[in-house]
């Protein structure tokens, strides 16, 4: 075959190629799952449920933090979104699938390409029956070299699209990755506020109980006067002795848990413990937020919060899936090819008339694995039905989430003015009953009765404006807001990109748009 018909022959063949390739590919075209749709929220627009302090008008849930109006809360959401290392790892996700996005868009173009040489010196055995008896008739030269330099190139036609659908999944994988990198980040800054919610409850409540542990020992002091003139007996200074003991064993395991607490805090940071003290104090005021929180309307759930959109790109991803095990089921298209040089010995290698080469086409088809090939078939489609209906759950579950988070903030709220009205009923009762104990109109079981329900009136209050605020919290993270802070950002901090790419080289995936969706 001449060198014109060959480079013919591999015109056409490529044009062919070209035909099949624009098949379109086997397999689901992925559509966003059926999904159930909530018009109102029942708190915000319920006649019955009284002033809740939220309101459907829609504004942005970005730094919601910044409603509470604390700079330390503040200050511990940039250092965790700087340095948590869980977000740290879904960061490193993201990267790892746009690296895989690049070799699923390789498979698209020749799967094999090689350059290679080789030079080879062989010796024949002259006591080889058949060479001794040709050497008797011709004498031959039974050593000799073979030199040779080539390109080989092999390519699978993506005739049913399977090259296409991986592409697809890797693209999804990597939209999904995303996704679950916002996700950790709105847990992230939920959960570093919570905590910090309840640091500075359990600093509010350690201050409350030595005011009391004060309180109760004027107490028990009078009552140890009056016992001593003779005025009382021994069983008042016993009861004040151990109501006061009970609220003074109340310090050390508040002390426990604030530290406890912080230490959980400083995981999250992505710091030691040690730091906490100096990043908190040993005071402070439980964060509250405006009166009116703007939750929007449900639509808006579904495109802002991130588990919702994972959810959705893990089916997307896995119907891709299907198509590629679909392609098994038709023949594969190959084509290959080489061109090089060879020649005997090297000194004539590179000349002119060592050129050699090779065109084939071929077809494979694995048509006796085909219950294997079905059977792969039916359980990647069980496993994207799975995912649709893993869909349809979360969409569920995050309206849940967000009602539940919405009627807990609306009922605290009502607790709290009714709790600080029996605290100042408590604190009134107790100073009565000491100036009634006092002058000698009442017993002490009186005292002990008020200053115990005053302990606890103060108890409830604390723990019902914590619940205010975690429930805030709660709102804002089932809203799923926090996320959009990573914007115009790397998903990796600076200074591990810089090892990274001294490491290994990235080229310019290091460098791609937050968004991730870069197809370079």
């Amino acid at each position: 075959m001449t060198r014109a018909k060959l480079h013919r022959r591999l015109i056409g063949t490529a044009l062919c190629a070209a035909l099949l390739v624009g098949c379109t590919p086997v397999g689901p075209d992925f559509v966003r799952p059926n999904s159930p749709v909530v018009k109102e929220w029942i708190e915000v627009n319920s006649p019955s449920a009284g002033p809740s302090g939220l309101t459907s008008r829609s504004a942005p849930v970005v730094k919601w933090w910044e409603t509470f109006n604390d700079p330390t809360l503040n200050k511990l959401i940039a250092e965790a979104y700087a340095q948590n290392l869980d977000l740290q790892v879904a960061g490193a996700r993201v990267l790892q699938a746009r690296a895989q996005l690049g070799i699923a868009f390789g498979e698209l173009y020749p799967q094999s390409q090689a350059i290679g040489g080789s030079i080879e010196r062989r010796q024949i055995s002259d006591n080889l029956r058949p060479v001794s008896d040709i050497q008797r008739i011709i004498p031959l030269d039974t050593e000799f070299s073979t030199s040779q330099v080539g390109f080989d190139a092999q390519w699978e036609l993506d005739v049913w699209g399977q090259q296409r659908r991986g592409v697809q999944a890797a693209r999804s994988n990597l939209a999904l990755q995303v996704a679950n990198y916002d996700d950790a980040l709105v847990t992230l800054t939920g959960d570093v506020a919570a905590l910090y919610v309840n640091i500075r409850a359990l600093q509010e409540s350690l201050r409350v109980a030595r005011e009391n542990i004060q309180l109760q020992q004027a107490s028990a002091d009078l009552t140890e006067l009056r016992f001593n003139n003779g005025v009382t007996t021994e069983l008042d200074v016993q009861e004040s002795t151990a109501l006061l003991n009970n609220t003074k064993a109340l310090v050390p395991e508040i002390e426990s848990d604030i530290q406890q607490a912080k230490n959980a805090l400083a995981v999250l940071l992505g710091n030691t413990p040690s730091r906490m003290t100096s990043l908190l104090g040993n005071s402070g005021r439980i964060p509250s937020a405006r009166s009116n929180v703007a939750v929007g309307v449900p639509a808006e759930l579904l495109r802002r919060r991130p588990d919702v959109r994972a959810a959705e790109l893990a089916a997307a991803t896995q119907s891709a899936q299907v198509g590629i095990a679909m392609a098994d089921l038709y023949p594969q298209f190959i084509l290959s090819g080489s061109i090089g040089l060879q020649a005997s010995g090297g000194r004539d290698l590179f000349s002119s008339a060592s050129t050699t080469s090779l065109a084939n086409a071929g077809v494979v088809w694995n048509v006796l694995n085909y219950g294997r090939i079905k059977n792969n078939v039916r359980a990647q489609d069980a496993a994207y039905q799975a995912l649709i209906a893993n869909y349809q759950n979360t969409v569920l579950t995050a309206y849940s989430e967000v009602e539940s988070a919405m009627v807990a903030y609306a009922q605290s709220r009502k607790q709290v003015g009714f709790y600080e009205n029996s605290v100042a009923a408590s604190r009134k009762a107790a100073e009565i009953a000491v100036d009634q104990y006092r002058d000698g109109i009442a017993d002490y079981s009186r005292i002990l009765n008020t200053q115990t329900a005053l302990l606890r009136s103060q108890a409830n209050l604390i723990e019902a404006r914590q619940q205010v605020s975690s429930n805030l919290v709660a709102v804002y993270k089932g809203l799923g807001g926090g996320w959009q802070i990573r914007q115009n950002h790397e998903f990796l901090p600076e200074t591990v990109l810089a090892e990274m790419a001294y490491r290994t080289d990235w080229g310019d995936l290091l460098q791609e748009t937050p968004t991730g969706a870069s197809l370079n």
